[in-house]
């Protein structure tokens, strides 16, 4: 039965961690570097889903979307949360250590002939890259822990299983303690 609730834990990290990665960075560089009224958009949404708790996102996505017609199963519904979740996150590190970048780099790549892409990919990322991954590595650690919400909306999570395993065991420590 844990490793059952496994086999959710550990797809639903993954590909929402993926998936919340790319959108941080496009958002990020839209926020950055976009037309205005994209910009105050994703700043709106980067406001909103870090001012509400995941909890909460996970209702609405999951119990509200099916009164406008959008009906989806847990799992989906758990990745978009999280996937959501962490784009807002990761945008804001993302944000932070392309701007700790000295704007001379820019420029000095602009000198040797690059665009703005060129530079971005050559230049920039790589140093930014070093700074942005321990708190990558501490949003992907709290995504881990996270999932235990989609229990909520019923996807069947390493949490869930062991405090399913609890409930007929009467042993809740010795399983909760394996579980994030």
């Amino acid at each position: 039965m844990l490793y059952a609730g496994l086999v959710f834990t550990i797809p639903i990290t993954l590909i929402s961690f993926a998936l919340g990665l790319g959108l941080g960075f496009i958002v990020a560089l839209i926020r950055l570097y976009g037309p205005r009224p994209l910009r105050l958009l994703v700043r709106f949404y980067v406001w909103v889903i870090r001012g509400t708790p995941l909890l909460v996102q996970l209702f609405l996505i999951f119990y509200a979307l099916p009164g406008v017609g959008i009906t989806l199963d847990a799992f989906p519904a758990a990745v978009i949360g999280f996937t959501l979740n962490v784009g807002a996150f990761t945008s804001e590190v993302i944000r932070a250590t392309l701007l700790s970048v000295a704007k001379g780099q820019w420029e000095a790549a602009h000198s040797i002939g690059m665009n703005w892409w060129q530079s971005l990919r050559h230049i920039i990322l790589p140093q930014a890259a070093r700074v942005a991954v321990p708190p990558l590595s501490n949003t992907f650690i709290s995504l881990v822990k996270d999932t235990s919400l989609a229990s909520v909306i019923t996807v069947p999570e390493l949490f869930l299983a062991a405090q399913r395993i609890a409930a007929v065991t009467y042993q809740p420590l010795r399983k909760v303690r394996t579980s994030p």
